[in-house]
């Protein structure tokens, strides 16, 4: 008898223990994240500072419907592999409601493969292949930032108008620099049939040997270059090209190189002219911006760079979605999504629902300098929104579900 007593007590014990942890279950509500963070720290750091800064905001006010939001986040080390065993791990050990994350393009597909066979949610942040939403698109994932194509034609409309007829381009050989490459040749052709592609540079991503790639560029003479490089290799190109005049008397049209997580390094080495992509977070005077910087230096003692304004967003984001759903199952927060506006740093934006699509901008200027450092001037805020295919061309890249 006294043995029985015992083994319900333990049972007791066991069944209260699994209650708790069935209500600690219930109200809270987890979020899987996952980034290349030992390989890209410049950016995915600011990354996560954003989505931290991001995630104290949600549950300071009250959280997702009363339930505390908690993000579970895992490191990819750059390899998709490794991204789909994170993925793997997030779902199946900590049931994680959704999906948030990753940097690099080939990373971002491999993801968005693993959500669409498991029928998972997934709001992708960073990478920005058109296959995403296109090609490779399924109905489990949306991105936010704004795409190669929306990026590509912000800038075209600035490159079409320079005097340039032989053009170069540069640029990391996997699905980034591939993507960029081919959407600007083509919306760059269809503005200004006369010009000819004279030169391709495909070096190694996070691998650049910059001296042979010059040298390959200024062979071929071109009056202007499309850049894809970032992070380490601009440094190199930018270096390299300067010492050997590469940049001189050309006109450079650049993604990504006004972002600070990539201007900043070049310092006093920072081209001037380039027209590029970015985020002059010092002269965005807009009340929402405002809001996030005083936020964000409040919390860091630090000035955002343009992983922050993502990271940031994605937590918002994601909260919104799982807030109008007000459930956690995948068909619904899908349902929630398509089409949902929601605030952000750069104003109001929209997940589209045809390509699930954010409708999030990018800022177009120019390179400078002042005071040794690398700055963006004349820079405008591009609506992402103004920069998308209309629905019908969407309908035929976009694989029938």
């Amino acid at each position: 008898m006294q043995r029985s007593r015992g083994f319900l007590g333990v049972a007791l014990a066991l069944a209260v223990g699994g209650m708790a942890d069935s209500a600690m279950a219930q109200s809270e509500i987890k979020i899987g994240e996952i980034n290349s963070y030992s390989l890209l720290p410049a950016f995915t750091e600011p990354y996560r500072k954003g989505w931290q800064l991001a995630l104290e905001e949600v549950n300071a006010a009250g959280g997702i419907n009363g339930k505390k939001l908690v993000v579970i986040s895992k490191d990819d080390g750059g390899k998709p592999a490794d991204a789909q065993t994170a993925a793997n791990e997030l779902t199946s050990s900590e049931n994680v409601a959704m999906l948030t994350g990753t940097f690099l393009s080939n990373i971002g597909l491999a993801v968005s493969d693993f959500a669409n066979q498991k029928k998972i949610f997934f709001l992708a942040a960073e990478p920005l292949t058109d296959a995403i939403t296109w090609a490779k698109g399924n109905r489990y994932t949306f991105r936010l930032r704004p795409s190669n194509y929306m990026q590509a034609a912000m800038l075209v409309e600035e490159a079409a108008k320079l005097p340039a007829k032989r053009w170069a381009t540069i640029a990391p050989n996997y699905e980034y620099g591939q993507s960029a490459v081919a959407v600007f040749k083509k919306l760059m052709s269809e503005k200004r049939p006369d010009i000819q592609w004279v030169e391709e540079q495909w070096p190694p991503q996070g691998k650049i040997d910059a001296g042979p790639v010059v040298q390959a560029v200024a062979a071929a003479n071109p009056e202007a270059i499309l850049n894809v490089t970032f992070g380490a290799d601009l440094v190199k190109l930018v270096r390299e090209g300067n010492t050997r005049g590469l940049f001189k008397n050309r006109s450079v049209v650049s993604f990504l190189t006004g972002e600070p997580e990539y201007l900043d390094p070049l310092k006093d080495e920072t081209p001037e002219g380039w027209i590029v992509t970015g985020y002059p977070w010092y002269s965005i005077k807009t009340p929402e911006h405002q809001a996030f910087l005083k936020a964000y230096q409040a919390k860091y003692n630090d000035y955002p760079r343009l992983g922050s304004v993502v990271g940031y967003q994605t937590i918002k984001s994601a909260a919104a979605i799982l807030a109008k759903a007000n459930s956690t199952d995948p068909d619904k927060l899908i349902a929630a999504a398509e089409g949902l506006s929601v605030p952000s740093p750069f104003g109001q934006i929209t997940f589209r629902k045809i390509d699930h699509q954010s409708t999030m901008g990018a800022f177009v200027g120019k390179t400078a300098l002042k005071d040794g450092k690398g700055i963006m001037v004349d820079s405008v805020y591009r609506n992402g929104a103004d920069y998308q295919p209309s629905d019908a061309e969407v309908a035929k890249l976009r694989p029938k579900e």
